[in-house]
């Protein structure tokens, strides 16, 4: 993604009311590139909240620009997909194929091969 493109997204993520700790999530997300996934675990870390990756799936399920925003992209630490809410439906298989779409291999609901980024 572009600049440009970035800067058009966060300029409407401005325009939603949220906790700092929600759009730092969100932002973080917004910089997995397409065909990576990353934890919820490594957003926490990245965002500087090591332990709450609990809370980034909270703020990740009440995304309000998805998928712009690829929260499709942020998995469970052992390798599986997790859910995944969109427009109010819960649904790992949606999740799942948004994945196979970008070249994502996904088995019986878990990442097959995962690139692991130097954070």
């Amino acid at each position: 993604m572009d600049k440009i493109e970035r800067d058009r997204i966060v300029k409407a993520l401005n325009g939603y009311r949220m906790s700092p700790f929600r759009k730092s999530v969100l932002l973080a997300t917004l910089d997995i590139p397409e065909g990576q996934v990353r934890t919820y675990k490594e957003i926490a870390e990245i965002i500087g909240n090591p332990k709450a990756s609990r809370a980034v799936g909270t703020a990740l399920k009440n995304n309000p620009l998805a998928p712009t925003i690829p929260c499709h992209r942020v998995i469970r630490s052992d390798g599986s997909i997790g859910n995944y809410t969109l427009n109010g439906r819960n649904s790992a298989g949606m999740k799942a194929r948004r994945l196979e779409s970008e070249g994502i291999k996904v088995k019986r609901g878990r990442i097959v091969v995962r690139h692991v980024p130097n954070l």
